[in-house]
């Protein structure tokens, strides 16, 4: 039995229309269209009115107080991004347990000295702004670095004087998923850019064209050449990288998110040439990692499932000419490294990070020790140097950056980290579920060491399934916040995701997208099954992609779950590619316009198969006011449909974050109370009381 309250359980009637839409030849209605215009007055209204009935619920829950406290405690220690050495200066960000945003500094290579050279918090009121990437120039004395505002995905970079700590005058406006690769005289920098959307619809218009282009220092963006355009494909994504020696633009397209790339390569000295095609098709992922003389390396999936390295020769580019280095093994390649002509390799073996170093031949010189079972997403380091930085993470352990010297053999954490809990008094176990058609799903299951495993046991079952992005062992503050209060956690590693490599992932992509809802239901069922829990002890959290799967096995199999969660979530699946980079997507779920995808999209469509007079879960529909990935329509109307469908006492909920977007650059208040409410909902559901040490 949940513990709210039947009185405070009834929210606020949202108005309905009779719009219809006609799609192959099917009628679809959509009373909530209206609810697409996220900047009218009356959606403002309608906002404000959910927010009051949602936190008039929360604050009806008797340990919300000590719960949000607790969140707090947990949440003070130092965060550490990934450096990037330049000259002689290691460039990070660093956010202090105070703080509210990351700042970015730099120290001296072997120094300990830090120099801040932006504080976020200084550009916002309410700490809205933040750092959302930077590279330095070769000899480190610039720093060109992107600024988001409200969490939106679009940014706008500048370019810092890091001698003098001033910022130069060039702004560069309407960037997105980029980085500055400069040029060695530092004259300038290599970034893709995009045409501005229009005024309007900053955060709703679909996709806008982009191309690469060149920077000047001192210029104004107008004046910026383009070297690389393809106007003809404004779904098409491009990125240039300039090799050590400055001879080559290594430019790699790929179409949105799809993981299938064309390579071509630009002579910097001949710049008027046409770009060198060396991957003409959209075939096999391709990624650049350095340069040996004529010989360019990229990590790829190309004959090799699991992933291998490559050398491409310039002088002979020709596919039967290519020469592979690094073979493909048992462990799936998620991030590798050229450096100090060594191939530092990070790979999955059974959804957990190994990470190799390899010779310039391909054999293997030593293997780079892990403090534990987890996961390692991004290795960095220069080409011409001889340290490698890893980010490392697992369930119980945020963020470590370890400095590994390549020559020495040697790890050690790049700054110490003290933790407000042990991390000792976890522990993570890994288990296999068959799902519906057999297949063999693995589990990570963490907890407390003292909590007890039984039906009484609250738990939460997370996932997310999709593009090719696995989920191993890895920490998230409000994982390890449920599990510091008495709850298990359950990770499903379900199709979809790259925990398997690229086979894996198309077993639940597009026609097969059904497979991964199958396996996160299986993985439900085995918890029950097993009596790790049962179902009024059961939530069912995802965000994104993730919220998508929450929705459709809420929708699919609402008598499983004690409550459910999706969290900035894709829910109109008839209308996703339709607002800012949905259209992207189409790799991965297939097009609505496609009359062989639709039914199959219309089956599973969260918003489109909730059905009136049922009784589903207590839910938390979570989304934010600025959120440019994922338009926050789709919660709008998922949420909506889901209090005028409901029959019953469980609480339809949704919860607007304003000034904030799909979760990147949060403020750390934000962040926290986030944390706080979903749990203070999720285990009044589950009718559980937290434990506070």
């Amino acid at each position: 039995m949940n513990s709210f309250k039947k009185a405070a359980s009834q929210p606020p009637v949202t108005r309905r229309t009779d719009h219809v839409d006609r799609l192959h030849e099917v009628d679809v209605p959509d009373p909530y269209r209206w609810l697409e215009d996220v900047d009218s007055p009356d959606i403002k209204t309608w906002i404000c009115a959910q927010n009051e009935h949602t936190q008039s619920v929360l604050s009806n829950v008797s340990f919300g107080k000590k719960l949000r406290e607790r969140v707090g405690a947990l949440s003070s220690y130092e965060i550490v991004g990934m450096p990037k050495g330049a000259g002689n200066r290691l460039f990070f960000t660093l956010q202090m347990p105070e703080a509210k945003q990351p700042s970015l500094v730099w120290t001296e290579l072997g120094g300990d000295e830090i120099h801040c050279l932006l504080d976020p918090e200084t550009l916002a009121t309410d700490a809205t702004v933040s750092i959302e990437g930077f590279d330095p120039s070769p000899s480190g004395r610039y720093l060109a670095y992107g600024l988001s505002a409200a969490g939106s995905d679009w940014q706008k970079w500048y370019i810092m004087d890091v001698d003098t700590g001033r910022r130069l005058e060039d702004e560069l406006h309407w960037i997105r998923f980029t980085f500055a690769s400069w040029r060695e005289d530092e004259s300038g920098f290599f970034y893709s850019g995009s045409e501005p959307p229009p005024p309007e619809e900053v955060y709703k218009a679909p996709v806008t064209k982009r191309s690469i282009r060149f920077h000047h220092l001192g210029e104004a963006q107008a004046n910026d050449a383009i070297v690389y355009d393809r106007q003809d494909e404004p779904e098409w994504m491009s990125f240039g990288r300039v090799t050590l020696d400055d001879r080559y633009l290594v430019i790699t397209i790929q179409k949105g998110t799809h993981r299938r790339n064309r390579v071509c390569v630009l002579d910097l000295t001949n710049p008027d040439d046409a770009p060198l095609e060396l991957v003409p098709e959209f075939e096999s992922a391709f990624t650049y990692l350095g340069k040996d003389g004529d010989r360019l390396f990229f990590w790829t999936n190309n004959d090799a499932p699991f992933g291998r390295i490559v050398a491409i020769d310039l002088s002979a580019p020709d596919r039967e000419s290519w020469q592979e280095v690094v073979a493909e093994s048992d462990g799936v390649i998620t991030m590798a490294a050229y450096i100090h002509g060594c191939f530092v390799v990070a790979a999955l073996v059974d959804a957990e990070s190994r990470v190799l170093v390899y010779d310039s031949a391909g054999t293997i010189d030593h293997e780079i020790k892990l403090p534990g079972r987890g996961t390692v997403p991004w290795v960095e380091g220069r080409s011409d140097g001889s340290d490698v930085y890893l980010w490392y993470h697992d369930v119980f352990r945020p963020t470590l950056i370890l400095r590994h010297e390549l020559i020495l053999k040697q790890t050690t954490p790049f700054r110490e980290q003290e933790l407000p809990y042990d991390p000792a008094s976890f522990v993570t176990e890994r288990y296999v579920c068959e799902s519906a058609d057999g297949t063999k799903v693995p589990l990570f299951v963490s907890r407390k060491k003292s909590t007890k495993v039984g039906p009484e046991t609250p738990t939460c079952l997370y996932g997310y399934g999709g593009f090719n992005i696995p989920l191993s062992p890895s920490f998230r503050l409000d994982h390890l916040a449920w599990m510091d209060m008495g709850g298990q956690l359950v990770v499903a590693c379900i199709r979809g995701g790259g925990e398997y490599g690229y086979e894996w992932h198309q077993a639940g992509a597009c026609e097969n997208r059904p497979n991964v809802f199958d396996d996160f239901i299986a993985a439900a069922e085995w918890l029950i099954k097993t009596n790790r829990t049962s179902t009024p002890k059961l939530v069912i959290h995802g965000r994104s992609n993730g919220g998508l799967l929450v929705g459709a096995c809420m929708t699919k199999r609402p008598d499983l779950y004690g409550a459910c969660l999706p969290a900035v979530g894709v829910l109109d699946m008839l209308r996703f590619h339709q607002f800012t980079v949905g259209s992207f997507w189409v790799s991965d779920y297939g097009s609505p316009d496609a009359a062989d995808m639709f039914p199959l999209l219309m089956s599973y469509s969260p918003l489109h198969n909730v059905n009136e007079g049922t009784a589903y879960p207590p839910t938390l529909v979570t989304t934010a006011d600025h959120d440019d990935r994922v338009f926050p329509a789709h919660s709008f109307k998922f949420a909506a449909t889901l209090q005028h469908a409901q029959t019953g006492d469980n609480p339809i909920l949704l919860r607007i974050e304003e000034r904030a977007g799909h979760g990147m650059g949060k403020p750390k208040g934000k962040l926290l109370d986030e944390i706080a409410d979903n749990w203070i909902f999720a285990l009044a559901a589950l009718g559980a009381e937290p434990e506070f040490d």
